[in-house]
């Protein structure tokens, strides 16, 4: 069976196709859900947030142009930009070094916790640019693969390599681990 297109199955659910509709939201779904839970962390509004997307897409898959991007690209982005309207709605804060090490620590109760380690790392990872700690929090905290936050961003799949790399470069150095 050969596998449908991105495009093809965007015009099919922008025409009303019911089974290139059903098609759409299950390939894009699990992208679109996670984007949202990423960016909000509550089950409730990302399916919200979601459910938003697709009908946005439905009501504009017409003016998607190729030319400008692929498909799921041009979907994150609804989806980011959602989110991002959603959060701003909520004051939501954005995840940083001091949420994950606090959900961390929640997490590993049970371990022992060196918290002078953890203070430090917490320390170098609130240190790094903006761009570098996103990208590390998203693959190392996350599990997302650079892919996915290029298509999150809508930047070049290298450029999130690099901001992994350097992030974790930096980390090494600061943190004084050896290679």
């Amino acid at each position: 069976m050969e596998a449908v297109s991105d495009e093809a199955l965007l015009a099919g659910l922008g025409s009303g196709n019911p089974e290139a509709s059903a098609a759409f939201v299950r390939r894009f779904q699990g992208r679109v859900y996670g984007l949202a839970m990423t960016m909000l962390r509550d089950p409730d509004i990302a399916e919200d947030v979601a459910q938003e997307t697709f009908v946005r897409v439905w009501r504009h898959a017409a003016m998607y142009d190729a030319r400008r991007g692929r498909v799921p690209t041009w979907v994150l982005a609804i989806a980011r930009n959602l989110a991002i309207d959603r959060a701003r709605l909520r004051s939501a804060t954005p995840v940083d070094p001091e949420v994950i090490a606090s959900e961390l620590e929640l997490a590993t109760e049970d371990a022992p916790v060196d918290i002078a380690e953890r203070d430090r790392v917490r320390q170098a990872v609130g240190a790094l640019p903006d761009n570098q700690r996103r990208a590390l929090v998203l693959a190392m905290y996350a599990g997302r693969t650079a892919r996915e936050i290029s298509e999150l961003d809508g930047v070049a799949l290298g450029t999130v390599k690099t901001r992994i790399r350097a992030a974790m470069l930096k980390l090494r150095d600061t943190l004084g681990v050896a290679p």
